[in-house]
């Protein structure tokens, strides 16, 4: 008799993440159609449309979360937005421990591409301060929530409302409980601090944090960190003021508002594109300048290991700084007084670029197949890639074949990113070296 051999597949960590991550859609899509979640039948792209956005934390509907699903199927959605915006390795790992095992090698290895890092021994505290941390954020914002929601609805449905949009804007998932995100919202204090703060704090990311706790000192601070937190304020203040200018007179959006609510509804606007996903504004009657500012918003995204996608903003920087050391003829890409490794730069320019490929190709398969306004289709692309959940009303436009086009979007938005790091950080080193030629470029 001859041996038949079982050839072995081998799955590399991001691959096996990327299958966890599909596992939990599928998970989520099943839990989706049972019929106590929601009031009237959906069907299974509903439900697939729905559960890839949440595990994507991206925010982008085609049914409404708050009429056509009950409790049940609202509680599933925020289940999956916290396991998708904290990643699944935060909860596989904290189980492992808790219940007695061991990370071993390849665990560590799918956890260090969830979390975006190469060093494998600190994997599991790293998945404790997460944790704790997502969990103290989210505790703090859904009690402000609760103490204002508390007299305008009952008290069971302000506990659960705010139980939701804590977890949906910590995630920045941009999921909503009303068809108008929080636009009844739009000059409420509370709401805005809440809500903003939240999604900031998420979109920053956990290094940030993790080194603001042990150092607590300016100067002490990695460069990441002071970069992260300055690019970001700096990014804030300047996309406010964009919106305060441009939208000031438009009589759709800030037009009929008072003083204090042009305020509150630009710093709104400026610091929900980070991939946050919600709303006090209506999008589609922005100008075309702050439809644009959006779009370039959404596109950069913000930090590393964070509850945010996009390219990332610390991608961003070094993609500038890049050119400007170019321009100005220096050898070394410098920041604060540090050379960044060449390594960190190509890997930039490869997400950059293979990003912008992915959206401009989605771009062309959807402007092929639906009859939409392109400055919508580009909207609507970019918000999928960058999970965003930002939309001009054209998701509802979708045919089966855009629906998952977007799905598709929304899945590499989230993995993508996170798989291509983990690659490019892994040296693949040759020791042939070819003869040099100069290529005339631009």
């Amino acid at each position: 008799m001859k041996r038949k051999h079982l050839r072995r597949v081998e799955l590399s960590p991001p691959s096996i993440l990327a299958l966890g991550f599909l596992t939990l859609i599928v998970i989520g899509s099943s839990l989706l159609l049972l019929p106590i979640a929601s009031h009237s039948s959906i069907t299974l792209m509903d439900a697939l449309f729905t559960a890839t956005s949440a595990v994507t934390v991206t925010g982008l509907i085609v049914v409404d979360t708050g009429s056509d699903y009950t409790i049940f199927g609202q509680t599933v959605i925020a289940i999956l937005i916290q396991f998708g915006g904290l990643g699944l390795m935060t909860f596989a790992v904290i189980t492992i421990k808790a219940i007695g095992g061991k990370i071993g090698i390849l665990h560590q290895q799918i956890a260090a591409a969830d979390f975006n890092q190469t060093n494998f021994s600190t994997v599991t505290s790293t998945a404790k301060s997460i944790l704790i941390f997502a969990l103290i954020v989210e505790s703090l914002g859904m009690l402000l929530l609760f103490i204002r929601w508390y007299g305008d609805m009952p008290a069971g449905d302000a506990l659960f409302h705010s139980f939701f949009y804590a977890i949906s804007a910590f995630n920045n998932a941009g999921f909503a409980l009303s068809s108008k995100s929080l636009m009844p919202f739009v000059a409420d204090p509370v709401v805005n601090i809440a809500v903003t703060g939240m999604f900031i704090v998420g979109g920053l990311g956990f290094v940030v944090w993790i080194d603001l706790y042990r150092e607590r000192t300016w100067k002490k601070l990695s460069i990441y960190s002071r970069v992260m937190i300055g690019s970001t304020v700096i990014i804030n203040v300047v996309a406010m003021l964009f919106i305060f200018a441009t939208e000031y007179s438009n009589p759709a959006t800030l037009g009929s508002l008072d003083m204090s609510g042009k305020l509150w509804a630009s710093w709104f606007q400026a610091t929900t594109p980070r991939t946050a996903g919600f709303n006090t504004l209506d999008i589609s009657s922005y100008n075309d300048s702050t439809t644009t500012l959006t779009i370039l918003l959404m596109f950069i995204g913000g930090g590393s290991m964070s509850t945010a996608s996009g390219i990332k903003l610390m991608t961003f920087v070094v993609l500038i700084l890049s050119t400007y050391a170019y321009l100005s003829k220096r050898q070394e890409i410098r920041l604060f007084n540090r050379a960044i490794p060449e390594d960190t730069v190509r890997k930039s320019f490869a997400i950059g670029i293979l990003s912008m490929a992915l959206i401009w190709i989605c771009l062309l398969l959807l402007t092929s197949t639906h009859r939409i306004n392109f400055l919508d289709a580009v909207f609507e692309v970019v918000s999928a890639f960058g999970t965003v959940g930002l939309s001009r009303g054209a998701t509802s436009e979708l045919n089966t074949f855009g629906q998952l086009l977007i799905m598709f979007l929304m899945f590499f938005g989230r993995i993508g990113p996170l798989t291509l790091g983990y690659m490019l950080a892994t040296p693949k080193r040759s020791h042939i070296r070819h003869p040099k030629v100069d290529i005339p470029v631009g």
